[in-house]
């Protein structure tokens, strides 16, 4: 059963918690790349999160069809399929879907799920992403408490956002939030936990901001204050008891500072999403092959060039192995080397 079950993901997230660490949340958006995440967390015997994102589903469907439902759903049967070869668990999460792409995504995703339960099978995926940050919190939590319990009753985990990632992720743009948006209250955390805390039975996860930014900047740019996470969770316990405290997200932590993460870490954070930093690992990987066979890959000067390194198998393999290192390095960071819960 590598890829988990309701029961083994709710293990897998109070262990990280109680132990304090966390699971690399990583997206994909190929079958090359959700190996690539296989491959390094095996070599880490770390559990994870393989996730696919709205634009990375679309991508995964092909260029010409472009259905977003299609390539998530494409991408976790594979996953399903190839991770019984693995000695690790792995669940698989929906990444940031907008309250206008609900209908349209993350809806479809669950019926989906409904579908396989009725006939026997399991769930396809784990958890799924509702990102209502844009919206007031109120219009935000209003969507998401049905939501969580529909999920409840699916056995499936909801993370929800409160606050602004700044940045840009799949094409969406936050620059233009105001400062404040980029910093979860504990305010906020209190209503969280007081709206989604009443679908009894159910989990959830929170992805509270603490200057959290998508993407990679040079340094001085991103100012994380991790201490907003304990400030929140201090408050939230305070108010409903130690039971009520988050299982936390971070979202935007490309080129953070490891202290920065580990702190965020004993705040009560038990995912890290990383995309930008895998991205760029796989990249580099092939434009190295690129320029050291520039005379291979293209037929230049009328010749015939070298079919073993225009292949696109030579470099992809390149790619998927790079990127593997990069999840690895990851996992160590985060302190989930050598904890996996499967024991084969």
């Amino acid at each position: 059963m590598p890829v988990a079950d309701f029961k083994t993901y709710c293990k897998m997230l109070d262990r990280a918690r109680e132990n304090r660490f966390a699971y690399p949340g990583i997206n994909v958006s190929s079958l090359t790349t959700a190996n690539a995440v296989l491959k390094g967390l095996a070599e880490s015997r770390s559990d994870g999160i393989i996730q696919v994102s709205t634009g990375g589903a679309a991508f995964a469907s092909g260029s010409s069809v472009k259905d977003m439902v299609l390539g998530a759903i494409s991408i976790a049967e594979h996953v399903h399929r190839v991770a019984e070869r693995y000695n690790v668990y792995v669940a698989l999460h929906t990444d940031h879907c907008q309250a206008k792409l609900l209908d349209s995504f993350l809806i479809p995703l669950v019926e989906e799920t409904e579908r396989r339960r009725k006939a026997g099978l399991p769930n396809l995926f784990n958890s799924h992403m509702f990102d209502g940050s844009a919206l007031p919190l109120k219009e935000n939590l209003d969507i998401a408490v049905p939501l969580l319990e529909r999920c409840r009753q699916n056995e499936l985990v909801l993370e929800v956002e409160a606050g602004v990632v700044g940045g840009e992720e799949d094409g969406i743009k936050t620059e233009g939030a105001p400062a404040e948006k980029l910093y979860t209250t504990p305010g906020d955390m209190l209503e969280v936990a007081l709206r989604l805390g009443a679908v009894k039975g159910a989990r959830f996860l929170l992805a509270a901001t603490f200057g959290n930014v998508h993407g990679v900047y040079k340094p001085g740019h991103v100012k994380l204050k991790p201490s907003i996470l304990r400030e929140g969770q201090d408050a939230v316990e305070k108010q409903y008891g130690r039971e009520a405290l988050f299982y936390l997200v971070f979202h935007g932590g490309s080129g953070s500072l490891p202290e920065d993460i580990r702190e965020a870490i004993d705040y009560g954070v038990v995912k890290m999403n990383i995309d930008t930093d895998t991205q760029y690992a796989f990249t580099r990987a092939i434009a190295d092959h690129m320029l050291k066979n520039y005379d291979g890959v293209l037929k230049v000067d009328g010749e015939v060039g070298d079919k073993k390194t225009y292949d696109p198998r030579s470099y992809l393999a390149l790619g998927e192995a790079a990127m593997a290192e990069r999840v690895k390095s990851a996992v160590a960071v985060l302190r989930a080397t050598g904890t996996t819960l499967c024991a084969k």
